[in-house]
């Protein structure tokens, strides 16, 4: 029975990695799927990982129906047999929706990437929708680690590499910027909650 499955996990866990690695076993079994992504870190139409593995994918934008799109290229006599969705937390609940509906309508499997919480540790509305419709929610079994060793469970956004807690939920970045830039970083739960980065731990020792 096709499926829509969600793949989660903190950044730098090996989301796109997986993403990628699925599109190339299904695609050497002669499938054909849609790649789908939004804000990639390589740029618009772009699925990425940090191993510097890239492919080409549709750029998801805002007010994009996804279902519309995929109905589309089966008219005109592409072969589609999955889709696969990365950076899935920026997606608009009604995107997911539509991801569901090419699931139970259209007999796709679906395999949706992104992370759960923003660096405010609140649900993204596109995770929390798929939390409520997934068939299968898998927790990626590659751990992050924050800086002192113990597993990630967070992500905090970073200004000159301190953390701050305010402002829009979706700025692209990534991990391993110049601290002088807006980036990301993986805490676990305890130095999350303390504002405690790499950075600012290594100017109090």
């Amino acid at each position: 029975m096709p499926e829509l499955v969600f793949f989660s996990g903190t950044m730098d866990c090996g989301k796109s990695t997986l993403a990628l690695q699925i599109e190339h076993n299904r695609s050497a079994r002669g499938l054909q799927g849609v790649i789908f992504t939004r804000d990639d870190r390589a740029g618009e139409g772009k699925l990425s990982s940090r191993l510097g593995l890239v492919t080409e994918a549709v750029e998801a934008g805002v007010g994009m129906d996804l279902y519309a799109y995929v109905v589309a290229e089966l008219e005109a006599g592409r072969k589609v047999d999955y889709l696969i969705v990365d950076e899935a937390q920026f997606l608009a609940p009604e995107q997911i929706d539509q991801l569901a509906c090419a699931v139970d309508d259209l007999g796709l499997d679906v395999y949706a990437f992104g992370i759960t919480t923003d660096f405010r540790t609140k649900l993204f509305p596109g995770s929390q929708r798929l939390i409520e419709l997934a068939d299968r929610i898998e927790t990626l079994q590659v751990e992050a680690m924050c800086w002192c060793g113990a597993r990630a469970t967070h992500n905090a956004r970073t200004v000159g590499g301190e953390m701050v807690v305010e402002g829009e939920q979706v700025v692209v970045g990534d991990v391993n910027r110049p601290a002088e830039e807006v980036g990301y970083e993986v805490l676990c739960r305890r130095h999350h909650r303390h504002r405690m980065t790499s950075v600012s731990e290594s100017v109090t020792t």
